[in-house]
């Protein structure tokens, strides 16, 4: 058994040059097919002890969906569950495993619902800090696809990582609570985006989930979202991006309306964006009005166009209105955002 140290870098370093044979071998194999001497040597390289090869191993399962290795990917996830911040600092090779596990279509809910329980508190610089959120977070949402396990039951599990201390486990529990949908799935993004005391991440997951969520009303909904548009803070751009992600006439009204009425450059920038995201011809024809009418948004409007639009069609009518305008800064940036030759 080769013997390993602790390392700061979430690596245990093995004492002998056995670690770098093994680590060349399986760095030869990524993102090559794998052979059947292949997948032998994958399968022992799950079998060590160092999270780091493991972790390697793991992914070069993933990338080749080998299902025959599930036992093994199985026995390493259960292994690195002890002793965990000395056999896998970092949760390097848990949280490869886990994303293997999902690959290979593991249905069981124990697997996940192990990862979703798992804290690993590790030695900072002034303290300790956790560091399994991703594994939390994969384990979520893993969740959803698992069977024997009803939707009450499952939302219930769910509460937990909704109110975890790590943001990126509460965007995957908010997301994963969407998927999942019917009436008590909304009522608990509503309740979690009405307390309006969350990071704005985790609002825009909420925000999104909404909108998508079987058995939401939907004009009920855009309103609340809609709502959001009016902090001018980083979770109003969420809102912004989250109802234009709909493509609903609706929403693309409330994003015109507040458009209107004004706000700051950046914002303004996002509200155009959002606008142009939506693709229904009503947002493109308010951006074109605004080339012509209003000068002082020309400029975003035009950036917003073009990140959407390519067509030909599209860009001469934003240079007939770029004309019209007859602002010599409007088309300084015209010819910044539709270039002649974009290629060039």
């Amino acid at each position: 058994m080769i013997k390993a140290a602790g390392s700061r870098s979430g690596v245990r370093v093995p004492a002998n040059r056995s670690f770098e044979r093994e680590l060349a071998m399986l760095e030869s194999m990524s993102g090559q097919a794998l052979d059947a001497e292949g997948v032998e040597r994958v399968r022992k390289a799950l079998g060590h002890e160092n999270n780091y090869l493991v972790a390697k191993a793991a992914r070069i399962v993933a990338d080749n969906a080998v299902r025959s290795l599930m036992p093994e990917i199985r026995a390493a996830y259960g292994r690195f569950f002890e002793d965990p911040v000395k056999t896998d600092p970092q949760c390097w090779a848990k949280n490869a495993l886990v994303k293997a596990l999902v690959i290979l279509e593991c249905r069981e809910p124990e697997v996940y619902l192990r990862g979703l329980r798992h804290t690993q508190e590790e030695p900072v610089w002034g303290g300790q800090s956790d560091t399994a959120g991703a594994l939390r977070g994969t384990c979520t949402h893993a969740l959803v696809a698992c069977e024997g396990i009803g939707n009450n039951q499952l939302l219930d599990i769910l509460l937990t990582p909704l109110l975890d201390h790590d943001k990126t486990v509460r965007v995957e529990a908010a997301r994963a609570i969407g998927q999942v949908g019917g009436p008590v799935a909304v009522l608990l993004l509503k309740l979690r985006v009405m307390l309006r005391q969350d990071d704005a991440e985790v609002l825009g997951a909420c925000f999104s989930a909404l909108l998508e969520t079987e058995g939401a009303d939907r004009p009920t909904t855009i309103a609340l979202v809609s709502d959001f548009l009016e902090d001018g803070e980083e979770s109003a751009a969420e809102a912004a991006f989250a109802l234009a992600e709909t493509h609903d006439p609706a929403a693309l009204a409330t994003l015109i309306a507040r458009r209107v009425r004004g706000a700051e450059s950046w914002f303004g920038s996002v509200l155009d964006n959002a606008i142009a995201l939506t693709r229904l011809p009503a947002g493109l024809e308010f951006l074109i009005k605004a080339i012509v009418d209003d000068p002082q948004y020309a400029t975003s409007a035009l950036e917003a166009v073009s990140r959407v639009y390519q067509s030909v069609e599209v860009r001469e009518r934003v240079g007939a209105a770029v004309d019209k305008s007859g602002n010599e800064r409007v088309q300084l940036a015209f010819r910044q955002y539709f270039p002649v030759n974009p290629a060039s």
